[in-house]
């Protein structure tokens, strides 16, 4: 074990972080063109990727409790650690790595962030158009029961038509 094996897991790290970016990139088309239907497939791919890179994550740690008595480093060092510990080209190599995760992980924030307003958004309007079709007072269509009234029977038939 080295920094070579230790160099091919940040690989790996990188393309899950690319894959995670790719799966949220298609969850916000999904949004964006109303595709509800496939989101909570979407959902589970995210949640695939972000189990496949916690795996990543471990197989990484163990490499680098590997590495670390050898660099003179205290346990869990971080990856800046690393890189001021590592001889030359391995440095480089890990400063490399490290600013891709960083600008991936920015990638990534924004667009979950972007995500979770449209998602944010669309639970708004669903609220809103229940609402206005109870009227005002009133807070479903249907009883507790799951019965309507004559009131709302023609709102009700259309949701069933709908759902």
């Amino acid at each position: 074990m080295g920094f070579s094996e230790l160099s091919t897991i940040l690989w790996r790290e990188r393309q899950l972080l690319e894959l995670l970016l790719f799966k949220l990139e298609e969850e916000q088309l999904l949004l964006a063109n109303g595709r509800t239907r496939w989101l909570a497939h979407a959902a589970r791919e995210v949640e695939t990727v972000l189990e496949d890179i916690r795996q990543a994550e471990l197989v990484r740690a163990v490499e680098v409790e590997a590495l670390v008595p050898e660099l003179g480093l205290a346990s869990n060092a971080a990856l800046q650690d690393l890189v001021e510990a590592s001889p030359s080209p391995w440095n480089q190599i890990l400063a490399e790595h490290r600013e891709a995760f960083l600008v991936s992980t920015q990638e990534i924030l924004t667009l979950a962030q972007a995500n979770r307003e449209m998602i944010s958004k669309g639970q708004r309007a669903v609220q809103e158009a229940l609402g206005w079709l109870s009227g005002p007072g009133e807070e479903t269509t249907y009883s507790r029961a799951g019965t309507t009234d004559s009131r709302h029977a023609e709102v009700a038939r259309l949701l069933d038509r709908v759902l």
